[in-house]
């Protein structure tokens, strides 16, 4: 059986010297050669949000919510509370972190798909003082949302607020720039946008807010903050034993990146890409579920089908293409996410809504 290509918004096809380089020999993580590559990395990570010198990245071995938890189970003080945005299902997984460790939250939540009203959220900032952090989903991949970071960030600055950010499926595409937002953290993964590898994830905060973190208002062992920023600052290194090999995917990835013309043109291949699914599946009568909103990401577009869609998954699978079905209510009403993450061009596009074209049809007449 051929690979398959990944129309998917994470895992997703990664360039050959990105995968190349899972083959780097065996290192201890507690070496210098590990340390320079860490360091490397941290430099490369702090370049691709355009962040300046007062802000710092360390790196989390997990998913992208690896990262998330990370932050919200460190960053929150006795005394405060998180206000949390949410128009979909990872803002949900952020209020499903908080409520686990049992944090205060205040809940503002916008019906999936719909995008933030400044109006509401500056009226609960100031209905609630104590609400330090604010925490949203840049990337809201379960509609292909980009939400209002910019406005939010005025907004924090506005009120003194933190601005906590999931950046998981933004991260190199789409453009975050954490001081032109005033983000305070954030938070990616490799095997998305970035096309590294899923498991190897990552935090950049400003200096000064991990200067001031604790070691008691942290509340997790493994994904501790302080612990990790500690670490990275005195030794170079991690608090616990790191996935070793995937740090060398991760380097490269982001090598990558400014070695092809820097994030504006990943961003703008990206956004080729997508323009052509859009029109290709307009095309085909179908309905997409953001129409032509202007806040649409740059890789991810759902749509509805007029078939059954685990039938129709089926069938482009087995024709060498895969998608993600739509989250919670939305599979219900047989709608897929095709996504133009990793390595993915153009002509991949154009190739896929051709066979798409074919199945659809096939599926139809069954």
């Amino acid at each position: 059986m051929s690979a398959p290509k990944l129309f998917s918004p994470g895992p997703v096809l990664v360039k050959a010297n990105v995968r190349n380089a899972l083959l780097h020999y065996d290192i201890c993580h507690r070496s210098k050669e590990f340390e320079a590559m860490f360091q490397d990395t941290q430099k490369k990570i702090i370049k691709l949000f355009n962040a300046d010198e007062s802000y710092y990245a360390v790196i989390v071995s997990g998913s992208g919510t690896s990262a998330n938890e990370t932050v919200l189970s460190s960053v929150v003080k006795p005394g405060e509370s998180v206000m949390l945005l949410r128009n979909g299902l990872f803002g949900e997984r952020l209020q499903e972190i908080l409520e686990k460790y049992k944090t205060p939250y205040v809940d503002v939540s916008f019906p999936w798909a719909t995008a933030f009203d400044t109006d509401v959220i500056e009226a609960q900032m100031k209905a609630h003082p104590e609400a330090k952090i604010v925490a949203m989903v840049f990337h809201e991949t379960s509609t292909g949302m980009i939400n209002k970071a910019y406005e939010v960030g005025q907004l924090c600055a506005k009120y003194g607020r933190k601005l906590f950010t999931d950046t998981v499926s933004a991260a190199a595409g789409q453009h975050i720039d954490v001081v032109k937002n005033n983000i305070t953290f954030a938070t990616s993964v490799g095997g998305k946008c970035l096309g590294a590898f899923p498991g190897s994830a990552y935090v950049i905060a400003k200096t000064a807010e991990l200067e001031q973190l604790t070691p008691d208002q942290c509340h997790n062992v493994y994904l501790n903050l302080y612990k990790h920023y500690v670490s990275a600052r005195d030794t170079h290194q991690t608090p616990n034993t790191p996935n070793v090999n995937l740090f060398w995917p991760l380097n490269q990835a982001l090598t990558n990146v400014f070695e092809e013309g820097g994030l504006d043109a990943r961003v703008a291949r990206y956004e080729e890409c997508a323009a052509i699914i859009r029109q290709g599946l307009k095309d085909m009568g179908l309905k997409l579920l953001l129409g032509d909103a202007d806040h649409k990401s740059s890789t991810v577009t759902s749509v509805f089908l007029p078939v059954d869609a685990k039938t129709f998954l089926r069938e482009m699978e087995d024709r060498g293409y895969v998608f993600y079905i739509g989250k919670a209510d939305y599979a219900k009403q047989n709608m897929i996410q095709v996504a133009n993450m990793g390595e993915i061009y153009p002509q991949d596009c154009r190739n896929m809504l051709r066979v798409f074209k074919e199945c659809l049809e096939t599926v139809k007449n069954m």
